[in-house]
């Protein structure tokens, strides 16, 4: 891609590229699969927590059968720590008052937290949690606040505390910035550092970061690119009022990804410094979902308008006029849904759409350099967010649990990737995963995917639906990559 990531690349080099890991295209449900190690639909998160109904899958609420990762690892004598977003506590659990019980120090497992219950947050002005208490904010903006530095500043002393009080302890880390999702919140330095750098248009870079893709053997060498589809406009029919605007919304992109990266490469170091990164097994997934098209044709200047059908007050003026705000304390920023698309270069369509690759299949780097031998290899066999928890028990050498605090645990539905760490060849096992989000559909079944894609994401209100019967199936098999 082209954003700079110099850990993420950092680690890759001495770890793993999964290049067909996959998520459910939509961030609370992926993170409910992460913590759980079952698919969304059986731990009750079809959908994000706001969206939540009586139907079965989709209250928000997850069962006692399955208890999460994080309370086995601390019943085992794990130190825990959730740091950053938090999307899995049902919307009528998240004031002050509680109910606690689904909260990351309630029925979560982890033993600290420090984050925000919300789909997302302002990262200069976010409302934070520490533990179940409201957090007031000792610093502004304008004296230097955002939230990514922050919460690594409370990993990085959480580690240290844990290491040095509790040093025969392992800990368990769940880091999860609110990067990038919007708003795209950075300070303004690092967004001018990518100044110009996307003036070439989307349809120009999703032809550079397909030829890296197969210089890096992310892709096969005989992949084909996939057209662009017919409602997203090509970069040369954009009005030329627009174009400044739309490479503003790139660059503040990039540079939130970029300034992320880096904070991750603070926490670890911080590790490397105690001495434990050789036995820390590092899991850095590059999203919960694929890009996201939420921020209509022309992008948004803030995106609460678009989610209340309100796109239309934004002009080209209404924009132009605030390009050098993007990114800052007065915005509540998105990019157009072009840039969404050119980032899940060579795969088609975006977030929401769980029935295509551009809305599941996120890079992902392991790393642990006492686990496995190999170094910088690429690892092409498929995986889904569900097989991070039966990796991390088997790695931990622990059994998957049958009954936690008296209750008949289900089974975990992932399977664990440690098979592929030290073989590149090694048969996949996990042969079979569904997908859906919002009616958009698909199944895997060793190498064959069956896809239909029901709805757009960037229609968010006042969508008249097509019924099921009359969608139209795509059957693809391994040997077509993209």
């Amino acid at each position: 891609g082209p954003c700079r990531t110099p850990n993420a690349e950092k680690l890759a080099a001495s770890g793993l590229k999964f290049t067909r890991f996959h998520t459910t295209a939509l961030c609370s449900p992926t993170r409910q699969a992460l913590l759980t190690g079952r698919n969304h639909h059986s731990a009750g998160m079809g959908n994000i927590t706001e969206l939540a109904s009586g139907a079965p899958g989709y209250s928000s609420v997850l069962p006692n059968s399955m208890s999460p990762l994080a309370r086995t690892l601390v019943l085992n004598g794990y130190s825990t720590a959730q740091f950053g977003k938090c999307h899995e506590v049902p919307v009528w659990q998240t004031s002050p008052a509680g109910p606690y019980d689904s909260w990351p120090t309630g029925g979560g497992g982890f033993e600290y937290f420090y984050g925000f219950l919300g789909g997302e947050a302002n990262q200069w002005y976010p409302t934070l949690y520490e533990g179940t208490i409201p957090v007031e904010l000792k610093k502004t903006p304008e004296q230097g606040y955002h939230l990514v530095p922050d919460m690594t500043d409370k990993a990085i002393r959480w580690i240290g505390q844990q290491k040095a009080l509790t040093p025969d302890k392992p800990f368990f880390v769940y880091f999860a910035p609110g990067a990038t999702h919007a708003p795209h919140h950075a300070p303004k330095e690092w967004i001018d550092k990518y100044k110009g750098q996307f003036d070439q248009g989307w349809d120009k870079l999703r032809e550079q970061t397909f030829e890296r893709q197969k210089k890096l053997g992310v892709i096969p060498a005989d992949c084909v690119l996939t057209p662009r589809p017919k409602e997203i406009p090509a970069w040369d029919d954009m009005p030329d009022n627009m174009k400044k605007v739309l490479c503003r919304q790139m660059e503040t992109y990039a540079a939130f990804m970029e300034y992320a990266d880096h904070h991750v490469g603070r926490l670890i170091d911080s590790i490397e410094k105690l001495g434990e990164m050789d036995n820390t097994l590092v899991y850095y997934i590059v999203g919960d979902n694929g890009a996201s098209a939420e921020g209509t044709m022309n992008g948004a200047f803030n995106e609460m308008a678009n989610f209340n059908g309100l796109a239309e007050l934004e002009t080209p003026e209404f924009m132009q006029e605030r390009i050098d705000k993007f990114g800052g304390p007065d915005s509540y920023n998105h990019y157009s849904v072009a840039w969404a698309h050119a980032l899940n270069t060579p795969y088609q369509w975006t977030k929401q759409v769980a029935s295509h690759w551009g809305g599941t299949r996120n890079g992902t780097i392991v790393h642990w350099p006492k686990g496995f031998k190999a170094k910088g290899e690429n690892r092409h066999q498929f995986a889904h967010v569900i097989d991070v928890a039966p990796t991390i028990l088997e790695a931990a050498k622990l059994p998957q649990p049958e009954s936690v605090n008296g209750i008949d645990q289900d089974p975990i539905e992932g399977v664990s990737m440690m098979y592929a760490f030290d073989d590149a060849k090694a048969p996949e096992r996990h042969e079979t995963q569904y997908f859906e989000i919002f009616g958009n559909r698909s199944i895997y079944h060793k190498g064959w995917t069956a896809v239909t894609k029901h709805r757009n994401p960037w229609q968010l209100v006042g969508v008249k639906m097509v019924p099921f019967d009359e969608d139209v199936w795509e059957l693809y098999s391994d040997s077509d990559w993209t």
